[in-house]
């Protein structure tokens, strides 16, 4: 009985820190959406947290309802004229012109590319943010690159690193930290790098292959990755001044940008595998997972995923907002929009792209998860 109750509870605190994560990460999203459509002049009927039957909700005074929604799992803004909440068209009605003036679709194209463009800029502005207080309050996680170890039989051994190396840049990419070398290491898939490294006063190029390993991705799966085979000295926690804390804030979400387009790329081109593509049911069991170890650590999580969240909504299909920005690039240099059809048929195309998407990992979730072995047991 009580394992039971301890797995319901276990399941309720993933479920709240999912909710409180998701509901963040759209709230600032659309927010984003929001306020620079209001500053081009676009009048905003709604602003809801969650999709279907409003819970509860107020209207401000220029008119926006502000609504909490019964399935808390994602969220929008619809300008006045929307036809949908993806504002891809407009309501099949006549406006007079100065109501025209105030829907999306009666915006310049640039205005227009500015509204899109801003849900993404309030992701990635929330993790410079959240970077910035948790280096200025509690440090930064650092450990200079210097390598302590060096592993016998490692690739790092091969190459002729030492201990007492202190990697300076990764194929010209300047490294600051250990955990940035690990980093870029584990994005690679067996290639050739140059490091550069200081050595008794001394800068050297060091090529080198790292080896292909297979780890625990801590969600009962495996994931491949490359490794040198070095050891650093132990974690530290940096605390930063305030101008330093912007800079290097900036800079995490940049690496992070880095590392994220670098995987997909690699998986788009064959030498990464799509198995670590995760969707809303691991991002919910790595948000409860993450919250037990603490507040700092579940708060760096809602960076992550809000870089992942913004660069996700920049890809080029259309639905999403990276989608409406190719559009109106089109637009701004033919002169005039794409056809209604056009539109239409790319609109539907990335419907079926995304919900693709959405299925293959779910299907990745429920394979790592170990879902749908449980359930096969359930009938052998």
């Amino acid at each position: 009985m009580s394992g039971i109750l301890d797995g319901i509870g276990s399941s309720l605190h993933t479920i709240f820190f999912f909710v409180v994560a998701i509901s963040i990460l759209v709230s600032v999203h659309e927010f984003g959406h929001f306020w620079v459509g209001r500053r081009c002049g676009v009048k905003v009927e709604v602003f809801s947290i969650g999709f279907g039957r409003e819970l509860f909700g107020w209207t401000d005074r220029l008119g926006t309802r502000w609504r909490i929604s019964m399935l808390p799992l994602g969220g929008y803004v619809r300008f006045f004229g929307d036809a949908d909440a993806t504002s891809a068209r407009a309501q099949g009605c006549d406006f007079s012109e100065s109501e025209r003036r105030t829907t999306y679709q009666g915006q310049s194209v640039g205005r227009r590319a500015a509204i899109a463009a801003a849900g993404p800029a309030a992701n990635f502005l929330l993790a410079v943010v959240i970077f910035f207080g948790l280096f200025v309050t509690v440090g930064q996680p650092f450990t200079p690159p210097v390598l302590d170890r060096v592993l016998p039989g490692s690739a790092a051994e091969a190459a002729g690193i030492r201990q007492g190396d202190r990697v300076l840049s990764v194929d010209g990419r300047s490294v600051e930290s250990f955990e940035e070398l690990r980093l870029l290491m584990r994005l690679n898939q067996g290639t050739p790098v140059s490091l550069e490294v200081q050595r008794a006063g001394e800068t050297l190029t060091v090529p080198v292959t790292p080896t292909i390993v297979e780890i625990d991705d801590g969600q009962g799966g495996k994931q491949k990755v490359g490794q040198l085979g070095v050891a650093p000295s132990g974690l530290e926690f940096k605390q930063r001044g305030v101008g330093d804390s912007i800079w290097y804030a900036v800079r995490e979400v940049g690496t992070v940008v880095h590392v994220t387009t670098t995987a997909v790329g690699q998986m788009i081109s064959g030498s990464r595998g799509t198995e670590e593509l995760g969707g809303p049911l691991r991002i919910a069991d790595l948000s409860g997972r993450v919250a037990r170890e603490g507040v700092e650590s579940f708060v760096w999580l809602i960076a992550a995923l809000s870089i992942n969240l913004g660069l996700f909504n920049l890809l080029p299909v259309p639905m999403l907002d990276g989608g409406h920005l190719l559009f109106y690039a089109f637009e701004a240099m033919r002169g005039r929009p794409l056809g209604d059809r056009i539109q239409e048929i790319g609109f539907r195309i990335g419907l079926a792209l995304v919900l693709t998407l959405m299925i293959f990992t779910t299907l990745n979730d429920l394979v790592r998860l170990k879902v749908l072995g449980f359930i096969g047991r359930l009938f052998t």
